[in-house]
């Protein structure tokens, strides 16, 4: 299986997203419209690399200009910005409310998946945590017992998540 390969089907590349997102933010404070300087400024690269990548960003039909080189989002990138916005809020509530990471990390890490998600999972962890939050007696005592769990390995040869080869120890050697 060449599920690797999915990485190259999104839609939007990682800098895209983070251009989009700049576009999208400024627009709110100015109008909808964004200067190349205030995307620059606000990515922290050059406003050359910010107009190199805005060519391949209007040819792909996500943002607009206008006669003095400001931009804003076509109504598809709007949909992209929007999406990558409310994904990256799921994941963030995850890691934080659900899986206890801290505020900085949930940041940093909701950051580097929100793209890659896709929308399908993105509303399962959605409703997953839906009900992991719900009046529910089964779902609360689920949440209470994660947050007590204290996790000790068994051995890897009869663990069921690990199968043969534990995954804690990987990412202890891997840190």
């Amino acid at each position: 299986m060449e599920t690797w390969k999915e990485f190259d089907a999104n839609e939007v590349t990682h800098s895209v997203v983070h251009h989009l997102m700049a576009i999208h933010e400024l627009g709110q404070q100015y109008g909808g419209w964004a200067r190349v300087s205030d995307i620059a400024k606000r990515l922290g690269i050059t406003r050359g690399s910010v107009s190199i990548n805005l060519r391949s960003i209007k040819a792909r039909g996500l943002v607009i200009d206008d006669e003095h080189h400001q931009v804003k989002l076509s109504p598809k990138g709007l949909k992209i910005a929007q999406g990558v916005i409310a994904k990256k809020a799921v994941l963030k509530t995850f890691l934080r409310e659900v899986l206890n990471v801290s505020e900085e990390q949930s940041e940093i890490d909701s950051c580097k998946i929100e793209h890659l998600i896709s929308h399908p999972s993105s509303e399962q962890l959605v409703h997953f945590m839906r009900f992991l939050t719900s009046e529910n007696p089964a779902a609360r005592e689920v949440l209470e017992r994660f947050r007590q769990f204290e996790d000790r390995c068994p051995d890897s040869k009869t663990c069921s998540v690990c199968k043969d080869h534990c995954l804690v120890e990987e990412l202890v050697m891997t840190h």
